[in-house]
């Protein structure tokens, strides 16, 4: 029996499907940890894989390899270093499992499969899993570890019965995604496990971006007196060193490296960052293309692909029509200047006059409206794809949250793109987060200290530009009012008469109710984007396009 062990906590970046490069990322982990003095090195759930593989565990080929790639590590650790406990797919008895792995002594020593498969939001495990059993606790060199895959520690079963079958040291791996105060709800978790248990309790978490979704890592150890022991970076690979010693009370985790957990405006930015980072990296994009408008919306998604690729990679383009207004071509350009990155001005008034032309005869004595306007949008939206199609960068759309819920958009034009760095980012947040960058250099950025988004973009009135006077504001309520009636119907899933109790008024809560369910049909087109609230468009939030529930809610049928 052995009175201490050394556990190196290893929050790296998997890619999904890419097994090699995932492979030599843990045994660039295990060697870190070896020459540190690791006995165990301790990473994420499904780390071998990648996390969520999705549909990719449906293929027996991509099973196969997944195995043949543990046994590799399996034999790796018959040189008498550190052994390994991470998560892969892992077949049994003609079932599918999410498994925790226990390599040591060169061989597989011990299998752990998840309980409790989350089905909610953006998993979807018992598509492709199925659930394992309660667990026994692993030996390993002499200590028993309990084994809480991710979901598991959600509820209070798997815990209890490892504490009951004579675990001594609960170690969680997780694939959690992030999202705003979502760390606080995983340590209230933890603190309760360890409540119950009068263990201590390892957690690691994934790091990067796959998607839309961004996992954050954060990975910490409690002790069973549920003091913080351990507390690693948010956002960022990292190995600790963990030592532990056995007492007469347990187990316990001396006190190592913490650092404070990014919350709040900076833990949405360095999301955004992260996720548009490893989007153009792992789908090996040379860099991103987006128009700068002049508005604030364009000038923060710029700064963020800045931040995450560096200036060198990131073209942007001035595109005016004849409603362009000074100030906007002054404010783009300056906004380019300070963030470094390069600037194009490519006119879209001939394309306007070629599509006046060409659709004269059929527009014959209808007056110009919405179409005119939309027109410009899709000119703008051609033109970026083009370049991409030319020069390679992806097209970085720079719509929010609050335009893609109500549709204020045009399909095939502000909407296309290959990525939305604020598709989760509601208006009001756009504002808040741009004050934030101008006086916050992030940590792991690529761009500049100081300010990068121009005062008067902050400022001025949010507008289009596809008519003479335009602001957001002729078309919706108040940003501030529209957010929060749209947090209510999007996150909270409240009726009208509880936001109308709220304050908002009953019409232009109805209203904001219509133009949300409308516009499901153009957000089903809208490209991926990064995940920040509880509740994204796209798997977290699968409404029907088709639908009558609104017209029931108007005409008195639901409150």
């Amino acid at each position: 029996m052995t009175d201490s062990l050394t556990i190196a906590l290893a929050q790296i970046n998997p890619t999904v499907g890419a097994l090699r490069a995932n492979l030599d990322r843990i045994r660039t982990a295990r060697a870190e940890a070896a020459a540190r003095g690791a006995d165990l090195v301790v990473l994420s759930e499904l780390v071998v894989s990648g996390y969520p593989p999705e549909d990719l565990v449906l293929k027996p080929f991509f099973l196969d390899t997944v195995q043949q790639a543990v046994e590799e590590l399996a034999a790796d650790t018959g040189d008498g270093g550190p052994g390994l406990l991470l998560g892969a797919p892992w077949r049994e008895a003609g079932r599918t499992h999410n498994a925790a792995l226990l390599l040591d002594g060169g061989r597989v020593a011990a299998v752990r499969f998840k309980h409790d498969l989350p089905n909610y939001g953006p998993f979807d495990e018992k598509r492709v899993f199925d659930p394992g059993p309660l667990p026994g606790p692993v030996s390993f060199r002499g200590v028993r570890l309990g084994i809480v895959i991710c979901e598991d520690m959600w509820t209070p079963d798997v815990a209890e019965t490892l504490a009951e079958t004579g675990a001594e040291i609960l170690i969680v791996p997780n694939g959690s995604p992030f999202e705003t105060d979502k760390a606080d709800r995983r340590l209230s978790l933890a603190v309760a496990r360890v409540t119950e248990t009068g263990l201590p309790l390892a957690y690691v978490n994934q790091v990067g971006g796959q998607d839309e979704l961004v996992f954050d890592g954060g990975s910490f150890v409690l002790n069973a007196d549920r003091g913080l022991a351990a507390q690693l970076p948010s956002f960022e690979e990292h190995v600790a060193i963990t030592h532990w010693t056995r007492g007469d009370g347990g187990w316990t985790c001396t006190s190592t490296e913490m650092t404070a957990p990014a919350e709040g405006l900076e833990a949405i930015y360095r999301a955004m960052v992260l996720g548009l980072r490893d989007y153009v990296r792992k789908n090996r994009f040379p860099g991103v293309i987006l128009g700068l408008s002049g508005g604030i919306d364009s000038a923060l998604s710029a700064a963020v692909a800045v931040d995450a690729l560096g200036a060198d990679r990131v073209h942007c383009v001035m595109m005016p029509s004849p409603y362009t207004s000074r100030e906007s071509l002054e404010d783009a350009a300056e906004c380019a200047e300070l963030l470094g990155c390069r600037i194009d001005t490519i006119s879209i008034e001939p394309a306007m006059k070629a599509f006046e032309h060409m659709l004269e005869p059929a527009f014959a004595d209808r007056e110009p409206d919405i179409t005119e306007e939309n027109l410009q949008s899709r000119a703008r939206g051609v033109t970026l794809m083009a370049l991409s199609n030319k020069f390679g960068g992806m097209v970085l759309s720079t719509g929010n949250k609050s335009e893609m819920s109500v549709g204020y958009a045009t399909l095939y034009g502000d909407m296309c793109g290959g990525y939305s760095v604020l598709k989760d980012v509601y208006k009001t947040t756009v504002y808040r987060l741009s004050h934030w960058r101008n006086r916050t250099l992030p940590r792991q950025a690529h761009g500049p200290a100081g300010r990068v988004i121009p005062e008067r973009i902050i400022t001025k009135a949010p507008t289009a530009e596809l008519k003479p006077d335009q602001t957001d504001q002729d078309t919706l309520p108040p940003y501030e009012i529209l957010d929060d009636i749209l947090e209510c119907l999007v996150e909270k899933d409240l009726g009208l008469a509880a936001i109308v109790a709220r304050g908002h008024d009953r019409e232009t809560v109805s209203r904001v109710w219509r133009m949300l369910d409308r516009a499901e049909y153009k957000r089903r087109q809208a490209p991926p984007g990064v995940k920040v609230t509880s509740r994204s468009f796209g798997k977290d939030r699968r409404y029907p396009i088709t639908s009558g529930f609104v017209s029931l809610v108007e005409d008195g049928g639901n409150s």
